[in-house]
């Protein structure tokens, strides 16, 4: 029963009693157990390291009880075990302690729901025993604790333990005292805090989102209710100093009310505080409150709030597609994708992007999802769970792509989690494509071996390490490569293209694309070539390729194939166009019905000349097994070394390729860079000597996958070092590349190209003299050079660095103001090469994943998914010498850059015509159909130099042999009475020239060589036309005009 204050001397006698003697003493008690409990463990430690000093001093050995010892930590090992719950006891105990505490509590708010006059219940009360019930467990599972923990002291002022001492203590001096004292007992309500450890023993939260939601609950509620105890003790109590006089009747909940009114900020003042403690309380708790819940309540809103929008399900519009993107997705991720799939002129607009992202987007992602929300929508999940899979409706999505962090420390590690996520998502829907990609090229052998993988459906693997190492090696032979296969494959945006420079036709060539379509079945029996130039005079439209279907090379895309392969029925063709509606005129194409027809855009539905020769049989060539590539026997690490002084000095033309990696770096795998610039279709004597300069740790892990190739050598030595270069005969490289090996780390990602950065500016600052007589020395007018001074000619080192961060290429450049735009000139110089590029590939092979076959065709050499399981299982190729079967597999085209004429003249600054006779001009269209019909040779691109109105006004620069400009080839310097003139010749492409696009000496052309034909240039083709002009006008007109009527009426 309560004692209210309904008057009498007997009430208020017990009263004034309870508040003076019956509070202290249990306050007394507590504090007695709690102070006396540190006193006796100091003064314990004190007593044992007395004891060891002595026994040390005195010499004496303590005796050992090892049987005592060991039970005494088997035992307190076990008690650990079940306390930390990791037994099912241990679990069933910390379960019941927290609802005996909940019990606990609850009892207290019955007995302090109603307003109490004195601070003390009648110890008749049947709750009391119930309590006391409670308390005897708290007890036991306290000693349990004690025991086992290590360090006594430390467990003595734990949170947990200073509640058991205020709860515990006061029941058992209520029975010696025969009253019951509601005191502290609100403490349990710390105990709250321990409810996210119980709902992860009963896996009820799982997810890393619902466990600090809970934590966070618990410390909220926890909080308020512990305050709303003190100040329900206070306020009842009063001030010791004032004898109770100031106390008020308050119950728990009117406490509880204050204290939510109070942190609200509202503050109806209804109930307040009348005592001094309390408004002490009240202040420290208004400040620390508001920093604590200043933090909570938006973190568990924003919690609340993101759960609950990311947690949904993909609700699935009729008539729209989408593709759901999963794997790797961060800021900088999803933001290359968006710009890469929404590019401008792509179409894809109405195609929805659902982002499966494993963790929850930060603040910035938040925002690019709603900056992009009428295209994307972000779920949070796992393609690893069959629930995630069926919320994004993965079954009736278009594709789904699968992205994979390049710079990941871990490749192997990334590679394999995505190779998991593939396999998810085939067993559940074996008909949905997957487009992955893969860091290593070792893994890709993976992938075939799933379940319903089947590349005719789409499924593709974009291998990084494979397309950018080799991207990187075909540039070493074909400059500017990079640049005309990122305009053929990825579509640009022709606005941001108009910043960058002032050519027309190199804008125009950008509309110009790889697509593919089913030719028309009346080119059946017909050759490639034949069908190349009827496509490219009748139908505007340029073939490269075509997709062969049967015979010994099934399932295969042939490259400007020979005349001995003849189309078959629905072939399927590449070209370079620039819209579907021009491509199907190659399947509307009909012989009787478009045969007069001359306008390309009106059709509707309705022997080679004699050439050098290879000849096998005077080559020593050794193939591999496959007859793809060049092998030889296994080349000992230390017989490639090479000597500081020694063979490197006789190298010319050769490649260099500085490798930055140490020991532990992962391996970048060189393979892929040498494999393309091995392959079979290049002879013996075509091959270019590569020198890897770097440390030799790092490549002798490298060298076990690529000592079978021939004219391999190796260098000690770093690029940033001058003199290493030089050992490297790099003046006399046709090219250097820089690779690295180093992966991304936890600080700023800039850095992470750092050395390739200094690398390139260290090789940039180097010139060498070259030889005037092979220069044809300029005409310079207007008195700015004298023209009779011999000129000095400075020759720079061609390079193509590889840049993790494609931002970077800003630091190519000091003096640049808008640095992003001078990142994308130096890389549509094809002086870089970032990731950039196989990002955009995945948003192409989504369109149409017949385009990656042809590039990786047109780059790694000739790669098979046959070749890359046998590379997963051996570490090297095996060789072969019988050229009988070799030669199938040799004769495949290969890519070169080949000059028009070997002596272009440059006169006034300006490039000039190739003459042919006074009122002739030569045409992109009459090298393309003369090359391919002598030679064999298809041109589908022009390398050209910037055609300037003044170049030597406009690119002159004024320096001590220091050139600081970015130019990628090379510098001619005129030494005049007073000062040095640089001259810098920078060269720029054009995909798929017009038909009458007007050529010039200097310009060189991407051409696709057959195997059998050694040509270092098409000076042939040139000579041809213009000494059949010169002796025959009339009649080359004659013969040009039969050739194109004769194509035209096929």
């Amino acid at each position: 029963m309560y004692y209210h204050e309904v008057g009498g001397s007997w009430d208020e006698e017990i009263g004034s009693h309870c508040t003076e003697y019956v509070q202290l003493a249990f306050m007394s008690a507590c504090l007695s157990i709690f102070v006396g409990g540190i006193l006796l463990i100091l003064m314990f430690r004190v007593i044992e390291y007395s004891l060891k000093s002595l026994f040390k001093f005195a010499g004496f050995k303590t005796r050992r009880m090892p049987r005592l010892n060991l039970w005494k930590r088997y035992f307190q090992v076990w008690v650990v075990r079940m306390i930390s719950a990791q037994t099912v006891v241990g679990r069933i105990l910390v379960i019941l302690v927290f609802l005996f505490s909940i019990g606990s509590l609850i009892i207290y708010f019955i007995n302090s729901a109603k307003p109490v006059k004195q601070f003390c219940l009648s110890f008749e009360d049947q709750t009391v025993f119930v309590d006391l019930f409670f308390n005897l467990f708290f007890l036991f599972y306290f000693g349990l604790r004690f025991f086992a923990a290590s360090d006594k002291l430390t467990f003595w002022v734990e949170l947990n333990s200073i509640v058991d001492f205020f709860t515990i203590t006061p029941v058992c001096i209520s029975f010696y005292l025969g009253r019951n004292w509601l005191g502290l007992r609100f403490l349990r309500a710390l105990r709250l805090m321990e409810l996210p450890k119980i709902l992860q023993f009963l896996q009820i939260t799982t997810t890393a989102t619902a466990v600090k939601l809970s934590k966070l609950l618990a410390v909220s509620v926890s909080t308020c209710l512990t305050a709303a105890g003190f100040l329900h003790w206070i306020e009842n109590s009063g001030d010791p100093w004032a004898y109770t006089k100031n106390s008020q009747s308050l119950t728990y909940f009117d406490c509880l009310y204050m204290i939510m009114v109070t942190m609200s900020t509202v503050g109806y003042g209804d109930v307040v505080v009348k005592t001094s403690l309390g408004r002490s309380f009240i202040i420290i708790f208004i400040i620390a409150g508001l920093m604590l819940f200043a933090n909570l309540v938006p973190e568990m809103v924003d919690i609340v709030g993101s759960t609950k929008l990311h947690k949904g399900s993909y609700v699935a519009v009729k008539g729209r597609k989408y593709i759901v993107v999963c794997g790797y997705i961060t800021l900088h991720s999803v933001t290359t994708f968006l710009r890469d799939f929404l590019a401008p002129g792509s179409g894809q607009v109405a195609t929805e992007i659902v982002f499966l992202g494993e963790s929850d987007p930060g603040l910035e992602l938040e925002t690019i999802f709603r900056c992009y929300a009428a295209y994307s929508t972000f779920f949070q999940g796992s393609v690893m769970k069959t629930e995630d899979l069926q919320r994004v409706q993965m079954g009736k999505a278009e594709a789904c792509l699968v992205l994979a962090d390049t710079c990941s420390a871990n490749p192997y590690i990334e590679d394999t989690t995505n190779i998991m996520r593939v396999l998810s998502i085939k067993n559940h829907f074996p008909n949905t494509k997957v487009i992955i990609q893969i860091i290593q090229s070792s893994n890709k052998v993976y992938l075939p071996k799933i379940p319903n993988w089947d590349w005719r459906r789409g499924d593709s693997i974009i291998c990084f390490a494979e397309l950018k190492l080799a991207l990187i090696a075909q540039s070493c032979v074909v400059p500017g490569l990079t640049t005309l296969l990122t305009s053929l494959f990825i579509r640009e945006d022709s606005k941001k293209l108009l910043t960058l420079n002032k050519h027309l036709h190199e804008i125009e060539g950008q509309d110009y694309k790889v697509m593919t379509q089913l030719l028309s079945n009346d080119f059946i029996d017909m050759s490639f070539k034949d069908v190349a130039q009827l496509c490219f005079l009748k139908l505007d439209l340029m073939l490269l390729a075509i997709e062969f279907r049967s015979g010994m090379q099934g399932n295969s895309i042939l490259i400007n194939p020979p005349s001995i392969i003849k189309l078959h029925f629905d072939t399927m063709g590449f070209f370079i166009a620039k819209s579907a509606a021009q491509l199907r005129r190659a399947r509307y194409y009909c012989r009787q019905c478009h045969s007069d027809i001359r306008n390309p855009e009106l059709i509707t539905d309705s022997e080679d000349r004699p050439s050098e020769i290879l000849d096998d049989e005077h080559e020593k060539t050794t193939l591999d097994s496959s007859g793809m590539f060049h092998w030889c026997k296994a080349v000992p690490f230390d017989k490639a070394l090479l000597r500081r002084k020694g063979q490197s000095n006789d190298m010319r033309e050769h490649i260099v390729v500085c490798v930055f990696g140490d020991a532990t770096s992962a391996l970048i795998g060189l393979r892929n860079f040498v494999m393309p610039l091995r392959a079979s279709n290049f002879t013996l004597s075509e091959l270019k000597d590569i020198v890897f300069l770097g440390s030799l740790d790092y490549l002798h892990r490298e060298w076990e996958f690529i000592q079978n190739f021939p004219k391999l050598f190796l260098l000690r030595g770093s690029a940033l070092s001058c003199s290493d270069l030089k050992a490297a005969n790099i003046q006399f490289c046709s090219m250097c590349a820089i690779l690295s090996a180093h992966a991304r780390g936890p600080g700023d990602q800039i850095l992470v190209d750092t050395k390739s950065i200094l690398a390139t500016l260290n090789i940039r600052s180097l010139h060498f003299k070259a030889n005037s007589s092979l220069v044809t020395r300029p005409e310079i007018s207007q008195g700015t050079i004298d023209s009779t001074s011999a000129p000095i000619l400075s020759k720079r080192t061609p390079i193509i660095t590889e840049l993790k961060i494609a931002s970077n290429a800003q630091f190519f450049e000091q003096s640049s103001t808008n640095e992003s735009v001078y990142g994308m000139q130096q890389i549509s110089r094809g002086t870089v090469f970032s990731d950039s590029f196989l990002d955009a590939i995945m948003c192409t092979t989504y369109h149409n994943h017949h385009v990656l076959a042809l590039l990786q065709s047109l780059v790694t050499g000739g790669t098979s998914p046959e070749l890359e399981e046998y590379l997963a299982e051996e570490a090297s190729l095996s060789g072969s010498t019988s050229n009988v079967v070799q030669f199938g597999s040799r004769n495949r085209c290969k890519l070169a850059l080949l000059a028009l004429t070997d002596s272009p003249s440059v006169a006034d600054g300006r490039l000039t015509i190739l003459s042919l006779s006074p009122s002739s001009q030569l045409f992109f269209g009459d090298i393309y159909n003369l090359a391919l019909e002598l030679l064999g040779i298809l041109c589908f691109g022009l390398y050209r130099q910037k055609d300037e109105t003044s170049l030597i006004e406009n690119r002159k620069v004024y320096c001590k042999l220091k050139c600081t400009d970015a130019a990628p080839f090379e510098c001619v310097s005129f030494k005049t009475n007073k000062k040095i003139v640089h001259i810098f010749m920078d060269q720029f492409v054009i995909a798929r020239p017009p038909t009458n696009f007007e050529i010039y000496a200097s310009d060189q052309f991407f051409c696709l060589v057959p195997f059998n034909t050694l040509v270092n240039d098409l000076t042939t083709v040139a000579q041809e036309i213009k000494v059949t002009s010169l002796l025959c006008p009339l009649s080359m007109i004659l013969i040009i005009h039969i050739f194109s009527t004769a194509i035209l009426n096929m």
